[in-house]
């Protein structure tokens, strides 16, 4: 049977007056279709972490903001009023909330030890530890203190940074103030690369 779009107006609106004839009341599903999933979400306002260009989300979430209890994100969105993107996301930032409501999310960190084959939770305090000790070592290593021509340079080659594209100026200020007193002469920002 081929149907025209002429014939699909003509039974839509049939059925339409039919529905309304035979007493069918369709408040309830007008009703419905205004009642979003978002209505009683509280909205945050933050910037995706993808890329430099810092686009603004807003993340609702459902939870009565109670002490022991953690808020469960429903919905992610771009927010209208960013003047950087106005509303949109490209595919990386529309999947964020795939990305925090992911089973396999790590929430401890982790370690691999030379040799092994498994990655093992370690505590915060013990990767904080282990860090500032390998970083020391790399650091101790790979110092340089005199160029070829003997000219003093004190910096650090076995050690880069680069910092994200969200990161506030006072925090990147921080930052190089922190890896300069390391000597480290590689620095970058993501926002630049």
């Amino acid at each position: 049977m081929q149907t025209s779009r002429r014939d699909f107006f003509r039974v839509a609106t049939v059925g339409g007056i039919a529905a309304t004839v035979f007493g069918f009341d369709l408040q309830p599903a007008y009703a419905q279709l205004k009642e979003l999933k978002i209505a009683r979400a509280n909205e945050t306002r933050s910037t995706c972490p993808y890329c430099a260009v810092g686009c603004g989300v807003l993340i609702y979430t459902i939870g009565d903001r109670a002490k022991n209890v953690t808020p469960q994100v429903i919905h992610v969105e771009g927010d209208p009023d960013h003047p950087t993107n106005r509303g949109t996301l490209c595919p990386k930032g529309s999947s964020l909330e795939q990305d925090m409501l992911n089973p396999r999310r790590l929430t401890k960190p982790q370690v691999r030890r030379p040799g092994a084959t498994e990655w093992e939770d370690i505590s915060w305090d013990n990767a904080l530890s282990e860090i500032a000790r390998w970083t020391k070592k790399t650091r101790d290593d790979t110092f340089v203190e005199k160029d070829e021509n003997g000219h003093t340079v004190n910096r650090c080659e076995g050690i880069s940074f680069i910092g994200g594209c969200t990161d506030t100026n006072e925090f990147n200020y921080l930052v190089v103030k922190t890896m300069r007193s390391l000597g480290l002469v590689y620095l970058e920002n993501q926002a630049r690369v």
